[in-house]
């Protein structure tokens, strides 16, 4: 009971600190949960083509040849090896164009509104909206939070735990019990969405602090007997320092030479090579982007044609893999479908666990201070 005692208060107190910015947390987690999904569907008018038998794509150099000027070099270029998917143009992370792959024409741009505003809310989601030399301190609260969250949900576990595992025990810790209001309804509620979502919940907040903290990302690797992979310091994905003409000469074989490389393909992504880049790096996609094990990544010497690296999932260390499944465990993309519905209703579940939670601390709190001011007897 002492034990018990301690626990209860270690967690009240560990909410109260940092339910607002689990709150936060949990409420545009469940929002970007089908990010990709609805970006998709808004987009399906620019991203279909109607693709005709007999039709032949345009070879990479000749497609990119006709971009047009004002549209500036892009980053990355996207193909499907599905006929019907038009190529995507990558400029940064919020800007996309689309091509038809067999005649060049721009299909349209991706839907901007809605990618700002996903943008927004992962802005949100990571830093608290902060920008410039406040985004640092901003992740610093974010990771806290995220560690705190994690006692959170394991303490939560420890104090659901029923003391004697009856059933009629088990169901009112588990189940919505209706007709109740106030402390009673916060309380069942708290329960029972505590018990669906704590362990869906851990999984996504130990994750997310691995990718929070380096001694988290070094102990995935120290806890697998994998070396530690060094720092490799560059630039953040869609950075660009400056903006050469892009050089196409010799793009057609090494996309040939990439399609080339696995069989089952489904995607292609190539880094474009500009200024005197000696390298064109391709990541190559069997996937529906969402499984580490189905990638892979490619890199040719733009020049020459060589193979210069050539990384799959079984060619990565234990920590390694175990790294690269849990940035697809946090989002719930290495289940599917399915594991993105788990992984959005525990962040909801989360939000609601939050202001829960918070409703029972006030309560405690002015039952406290009722008493505090009651005369004595």
């Amino acid at each position: 009971m002492i034990l018990r005692k301690i626990f209860f208060w270690l967690h009240l107190c560990a909410g109260s600190l940092a339910g607002a910015v689990i709150l936060v947390m949990c409420l545009t987690g469940a929002a970007l949960g089908f990010q990709k999904q609805m970006v998709r569907s808004a987009e399906k008018k620019e991203t279909t083509v109607a693709a005709n038998p007999g039709a032949e794509r345009l070879p990479m150099e000749s497609l990119l040849a006709r971009v047009p000027a004002e549209s500036g070099v892009p980053t990355t270029v996207l193909w499907h090896r599905a006929r019907d998917a038009a190529v995507e143009l990558g400029y940064g992370q919020d800007r996309v164009i689309f091509l038809d792959p067999y005649t060049g024409a721009k299909r349209g741009e991706g839907h901007a509104g809605l990618r700002a505003f996903f943008g927004r809310v992962e802005n949100l989601h990571r830093w608290l909206a902060a920008d410039g030399p406040w985004r640092p301190r901003a992740r610093a609260i974010t990771g806290a939070a995220n560690v705190v969250f994690l006692f959170l949900a394991s303490s939560g576990l420890y104090l659901w735990w029923p003391r004697s595992w009856t059933w009629n025990a088990v169901r009112t810790a588990t189940t919505f019990r209706g007709g109740l209001s106030g402390r009673a309804r916060d309380f069942n509620w708290h329960n029972a969405i505590g018990f669906w979502a704590c362990l869906p919940l851990i999984v996504i907040v130990t994750c997310s602090t691995a990718m929070s903290y380096p001694w988290a990302d070094n102990l995935v690797y120290r806890l697998s007997g994998s070396p530690i992979p060094t720092s490799v310091s560059g630039q953040r994905r869609g950075e660009r320092v400056e903006e050469p003409e892009p050089e196409l000469a010799g793009l057609n074989d090494l996309c040939a030479r990439a399609e080339n490389q696995v069989a089952a393909w489904q995607t292609i992504r190539l880094r474009m090579p500009v200024g005197k880049s000696p390298n064109a790096i391709f990541q190559i996609d069997a996937g529906d982007g969402g499984r580490p094990d189905r990638r892979f990544q490619l890199t040719l010497d733009r020049k020459t044609g060589e193979e210069l690296r050539w990384e799959s999932f079984s060619s990565y260390s234990r920590g390694r893999q175990i790294r690269a499944w849990m940035r697809f465990a946090h989002t719930g993309e290495a289940g599917g479908a399915g594991g993105q519905s788990i992984a959005s209703a525990a962040a909801l579940g989360g939000v609601f666990l939050a202001c829960t939670g918070f409703s029972m601390a006030i309560r405690r709190y002015l039952a406290w201070r009722s008493r505090a001011k009651a005369p004595r007897a």
